[in-house]
């Protein structure tokens, strides 16, 4: 069975979340904060991260960063009481994969472990892979992106979907499909995360006139390039 790395400072529902966990089979790693629970994450290599957002020493969307420097495709899932749109769009943005809103079900949280280690995870590749997207160039192991001497550095997330809607270019990618893959699930709430994310990539790709991301209403997006 798969290892868990859980971190929550709230020592009581941490106990509980492990002991569940454990009862079906998981095996658990457990830290009380980022810190601790970034050490952990170095020495054991889970198989899926379990984070409080909120926690002394190192915050949750700190250890993703984090962690995300070492590994860009362990699955990430955000335990948090903030639920508003600009929270939920950092931590993905920051490489997050799925989020349970405090106070959630055991029920729920070990389906959504089971979806992300069920998912098929990208193969890294053997060396960097830099893709052309008109004038720009697309180095997707190193999530930049560069046009003639200017180079920006994409979120995790961003990269993730540039790359999705580059090997789809020119044709239709359907919207569900892209929240099932990178969100987990294709609810409005995370459809609104989504829609952030295809406005900060039209925007890197604003200096070249014959890249375009058009909305096909109703069923996904077109990368034109």
């Amino acid at each position: 069975m798969a290892t868990v790395l859980l971190i929550e400072d709230e020592i009581a529902l941490g106990m509980i979340v492990r002991d569940s966990l454990e009862v079906r089979g998981f095996t658990v790693d457990y830290a009380i904060d980022g810190e601790e629970g970034l050490a952990l994450f170095r020495s054991k290599k889970p198989d899926v991260v379990v984070t409080d957002v909120m926690m002394p020493k190192l915050d949750g969307f700190s250890l993703a960063e984090r962690i995300r420097a070492d590994d860009p495709y362990v699955p990430i899932i955000f335990l948090t009481a903030r639920s508003q749109t600009v929270d939920v769009v950092k931590g993905f943005d920051l490489g997050g994969n799925d989020y349970l809103k405090k106070p959630f079900s055991m029920d729920e949280l070990i389906v959504r472990i089971k979806a992300l280690l069920n998912r098929n995870q990208p193969t890294r590749p053997a060396d960097p892979e830099k893709l052309t997207i008109g004038k720009y160039h697309f180095d997707y192991t190193r999530q930049k992106l560069a046009l003639n001497d200017h180079e920006e550095l994409l979120s995790h997330r961003e990269a993730e979907l540039l790359r999705r809607l580059y090997d789809h270019r020119n044709q239709v990618l359907e919207r569900s499909t892209v929240l099932l893959d990178l969100w987990g699930d294709d609810s409005f709430f995370n459809g609104r995360s989504l829609d952030v994310f295809i406005t900060r990539l039209r925007r890197h790709l604003k200096d070249d006139p014959n890249v375009q991301i058009l909305n096909i209403r109703g069923v996904g997006y077109k990368l034109i390039a």
